[in-house]
């Protein structure tokens, strides 16, 4: 049913939860797993700050086989750059799937911040599963 996974990580504890159910999909069904993260900006401290954060999730995942993409969203469009970025490589790549952890916000601390996942929904063709924090 899949055959090519994506999976946004930032470096947090949920997104460490959102690449090990991407890694549990994709090695059950033989699929490539590309992992996504969307620097802030083009300036070399981001795109190393990056560079890692996609070495380190690269490491903690054993799939068949791995891909990884640094993207970089305009720090001016806020939370909405990072999911156009997200978006634009998930249509490019042709990807079945994106996998993104959400971090589970309510309330005025929703309508204040927003959600790039939420964002992710109405911005993708493909279907995209939201992992939730462990509780």
């Amino acid at each position: 049913m899949y055959k090519k996974i994506m999976v946004a990580v930032d470096g947090s504890e949920t997104a460490q939860n959102a690449l090990e159910e991407a890694q549990n999909i994709a090695n059950s069904y033989n699929a490539t797993l590309c992992i996504i993260h969307s620097a802030k900006s083009d300036s070399d401290a981001d795109m190393q700050a990056g560079k890692e954060i996609l070495d380190n999730a690269r490491t903690s995942v054993d799939a068949l086989e791995i891909e990884t993409r640094l993207v970089y969203a305009d720090i001016i469009y806020g939370l909405n750059g990072i999911s156009e970025a997200i978006a634009a490589a998930v249509n490019e790549w042709g990807a079945d799937l994106l996998v993104v952890g959400t971090a589970n916000r309510r309330g005025l601390e929703r309508f204040v911040i927003g959600s790039v996942a939420e964002q992710l929904v109405s911005k993708v063709e493909s279907s995209i599963l939201l992992v939730r924090p462990n509780a």
